[in-house]
C-alpha cells in the first residue's frame, strides 16, 4: 500500500498563497467582504417606493420612534471578543503542553532543561527554555529561533549535542508558536518576532556576562534572525550566525500579487488559503522524523493565514534589499532539494554579504529539515565545527 508523503506546513503552500488562482478566490472573498459592509444600507434603496406605505404601518405601532440597525455579524464586537478569548485559551493549552515537556525531559545527567515566560511590551507571554551542560565547562552560548509553524522543543536533541560540546543553547517560541501567545501560527507582524527576540537576546547576555554569543535561525526563524543583526546594537553582541533552509527570499508567481497582498491582508488577515497539507514534496527524508513531526500538537498543520504569508513576503524582500550589508560573521546550511526555501537564495546571501567571515554548505539531495534528516549527524557536526573554531 502506498504512503502519502507527509509535509511541511509551509511546503507548497506559500507558493499556493501567492498564486494567481489563490489571488482570485481573495479577490471573490473580498467582493463578498465590500457587499457585507454595505448590508446596513440595502434598506434606503426602496425606501422611496414604500415611504408611504412603512409610514402608515409604523404609525399605529406602539413605540415607532425606534430605529432598526443593521450591523454585518462579523463587525459584532462580541464575536470578536469571543474569538480572542478561543485563542487565548488555545495558547494557554499549548503552554501548558510545552511546560510539560520540560519538566518530563528530567532523565539526562548531563544536561539540566528549565523554562522561563516574559511578558512582551505588547502584553504577550512569551515562552523560553534552556539547555545547561552539567559535566562540561560552558563555552558559548546559543540563541536559537524555530521556524515557521513549529517550536523550540523540537531542537531539543540538537540542543544537548551543542551542550556536550561546551554551548549552553536558549530556545524562544515567537509569537503564535509553541507555548507563547497568540493564534497558532498567525503572525500579526514579523517585526515583532525581531523585537522579542532582540529583548530575549539582552537577557541571556545580562545573565551569562563574557561568554561569546551565537544565533541559530531555521527557515523564517534565519529570516528573523537576519533582520535582527542588521540592527548595529544585536551585530555587536553576537559572535556569530547560523542558519539551515533560511527563508532569503520568496518569488511570487506575478509581481500583482506585491501590490495586492497588503491590502487583502489588512483587510481579511486570518484568511486561510484552503491548500492540503500532505500534497506537497516532503521536508525530510526521515519517515519517522516526519511522522514525529506532524503527530506533535505544538506544530501547526493548518492552512496558511494571508497575514503570515504576506509577512514573509515583506520580511524576504527586504532581506533581499540588503543583503550587502550583512557585515556579521554567518554559515548558510542548506539542502539542495528543498522546495521550501531557495538554496539559490543562501548562495546569493553568502556571494553578496560584506562579511568577511562567512561559509555555506550545501547538501546534495537533503530537504528542508536538515535537522530531521538522515545525514542530521553531519549536519551537526558541521555546525559544532564551525562554533569551536569561533570561541
Amino acid at each position: 500500500m502506498a504512503v502519502e508523503p507527509l509535509t511541511s506546513g509551509a511546503s507548497g503552500r506559500i507558493n499556493a498563497l501567492f498564486s494567481l488562482h489563490a489571488l482570485r478566490s481573495l479577490l471573490l472573498l473580498l467582493n463578498a467582504v465590500v457587499l457585507l459592509l454595505l448590508l446596513p444600507f440595502r434598506g434606503k434603496a426602496n425606501s422611496g417606493d414604500n415611504a408611504g406605505k412603512d409610514e402608515k404601518q409604523e404609525s399605529g405601532r406602539k413605540g415607532s420612534a425606534s430605529t432598526v440597525v443593521r450591523v454585518p455579524w462579523a463587525l459584532l464586537p462580541w464575536r470578536n471578543a469571543t474569538m480572542a478569548v478561543d485563542h487565548e485559551a488555545a495558547a494557554a493549552v499549548r503552554r501548558s503542553q510545552a511546560i510539560r515537556r520540560v519538566f518530563q525531559d528530567d532523565d539526562d545527567d548531563d544536561t539540566v532543561r528549565e523554562f522561563c515566560l516574559f511578558s512582551t511590551a505588547r502584553g504577550d507571554t512569551l515562552f523560553t527554555q534552556s539547555w545547561t551542560p552539567i559535566s562540561v565547562q560552558v563555552r558559548g552560548l546559543v540563541v536559537l529561533l524555530h521556524g515557521l509553524n513549529e517550536h523550540s522543543g523540537r531542537y531539543t536533541s540538537f540542543a544537548k549535542r551543542l551542550n556536550a560540546n561546551g554551548f549552553k543553547v536558549y530556545g524562544m517560541d515567537w509569537v503564535g508558536h509553541g507555548g507563547t501567545d497568540g493564534l497558532h501560527a498567525y503572525v500579526h507582524s514579523l517585526d515583532d518576532a525581531v523585537v522579542d527576540l532582540k529583548i530575549f537576546l539582552d537577557k541571556v547576555l545580562a545573565e551569562n556576562p563574557g561568554l561569546p554569543c551565537f544565533c541559530f535561525g531555521h527557515s523564517t526563524g534565519g529570516a528573523i534572525v537576519l533582520k535582527a543583526v542588521l540592527d548595529p546594537k544585536v551585530e555587536a553582541q553576537v559572535a556569530g550566525i547560523i542558519m539551515t533552509s533560511p527563508a532569503v527570499a520568496i518569488q511570487p508567481t506575478h509581481p500583482i500579487v506585491m501590490a495586492v497582498a497588503p491590502v487583502i491582508s489588512f483587510l481579511v488577515p486570518r484568511y486561510q488559503i484552503t491548500v492540503a497539507n500532505k500534497k506537497g514534496r516532503p521536508v525530510s527524508r526521515d519517515p519517522q522524523a516526519l511522522v514525529e513531526k506532524y503527530s506533535d500538537p505544538l506544530v501547526y498543520t493548518g492552512p496558511l493565514r494571508v497575514r503570515t504569508g504576506c509577512e514573509l513576503l515583506r520580511i524576504t524582500s527586504y532581506l533581499q534589499q540588503n543583503l550587502r550589508e550583512f557585515t556579521v560573521p554567518f554559515f548558510v546550511l542548506h539542502g539542495t532539494d528543498d522546495t521550501v526555501t531557495d538554496p539559490q537564495a543562501s548562495e546569493k546571501l553568502y556571494k553578496e554579504a560584506a562579511s568577511t567571515d562567512k561559509t555555506i554548505r550545501l547538501f546534495q539531495g537533503l530537504l528542508h529539515d536538515l535537522l530531521f534528516e538522515l545525514e542530521r549527524e553531519v549536519v551537526t557536526d558541521d555546525i559544532i565545527e564551525w562554533l569551536n573554531c569561533r570561541v
